[in-house]
């Protein structure tokens, strides 16, 4: 793919992502094999720095099995559906979604940098969207005190295209907080730069940056120079993680991750059960397995370095806490 030389870094550095699973192996020295699906609908796509933190060799390393596509993932289980968190009967207009009292959702662009095989919202039908019909309605709403940029991620966005959004939503006199909900800082650290922290702390509104790492491979310098230089600037900084099969379901692996957050100021915040969205299934971590881990974590770690466990059921008025 061709440089464009004027790019920031980031945009850069996702020109040069993996999209094809014969590269990804080939990089990381390993064969295809039958388990590996290599032409799957949910294409792949992989950061190269994120590549590099994944071990040569190692067929079963946590950070490959997140982005790389097998053959399970073909198989239709009657408990999983293309909607699991009922996103369509809670979107108002095209990409804005209000589920829970007080705070709505913009879903701002249906790119990623990364494609992680258990997405929620990889079948969710993106439309673009209408932002100055969202903002009426967010204006007209005075019980809303929190707006949530999501996507895909945000964070794909240019820093003028938020900077602008940001403008405008601090102008709505009700809101207090801006959330943003991004793995772009763990993936792609190069995002983080002066422009982002500009317009995301240059407004009246609280922020807040929801990261999302589910290993503590995936911290590597970079990363953990970006989530300082975060917090530094006044940005509050929480994580969420999904309980994974195979990736993050054990103590070792749960425990190390909130020690390395904690490292750089970020405090872990959910630990989600799988949303079941076909496609996923071979992700699925047993309840009564999770409540063991919740359990050790407990046992291993002060209370505030344990994170919620929680799953998100359609129609309730909040998430509920699992154990």
């Amino acid at each position: 793919m061709e440089t464009v030389i004027n790019a920031p870094d980031w945009q850069r550095e996702l020109q040069n992502a993996i999209h094809n699973p014969l590269d990804l192996l080939k990089l990381l020295e390993l064969s295809a094999s039958s388990e590996m699906f290599l032409a799957p609908r949910f294409k792949v796509r992989v950061p190269a720095g994120y590549v590099a933190r994944m071990r040569k060799g190692d067929p079963h390393d946590p950070l490959l099995r997140q982005v790389l596509p097998v053959t399970e993932e073909q198989t239709q289980h009657p408990h999983f559906s293309l909607d699991p968190l009922g996103e369509a009967s809670a979107e108002k207009l095209p990409g804005l979604l209000h589920k829970y009292h007080g705070r709505v959702l913009l879903v701002t662009t249906k790119a990623c940098a990364i494609h992680c095989r258990y997405c929620f919202r990889q079948h969710f039908n993106y439309q673009p969207l209408q932002v100055a019909t969202a903002l009426e309605m967010i204006r007209a709403d005075t019980s809303i005190r929190e707006v949530i940029l999501s996507g895909g991620d945000p964070l794909m966005l240019t820093d003028d295209r938020l900077a602008d959004l940001a403008q405008n939503l601090a102008s709505i006199t009700h809101l207090q907080r801006l959330r943003v909900h991004s793995r772009l800082p763990i993936v792609l650290p190069e995002r983080v730069t002066p422009a982002l922290i500009a317009w995301l702390t240059g407004t009246r509104l609280q922020p807040i940056l929801v990261i999302h790492a589910n290993h503590a491979n995936e911290l590597d310098n970079q990363v953990n120079h970006a989530l300082q230089y975060l917090v530094k600037s006044g940005v509050t900084v929480l994580n969420q993680s999904v309980l994974l099969r195979n990736i993050n379901d054990n103590a070792p692996a749960l425990i190390a991750l909130s020690e390395a957050l904690f490292k750089n100021q970020v405090l872990p915040y959910y630990l989600h059960l799988l949303d079941r969205v076909q496609g996923t299934a071979h992700f699925e971590v047993p309840v009564e397995t999770a409540l063991t881990l919740l359990e050790q974590m407990r046992i291993a770690l002060p209370g505030y370095l344990v994170p919620k466990l929680v799953r998100e059921v359609v129609g309730m008025a909040y998430k509920q806490s699992v154990g």
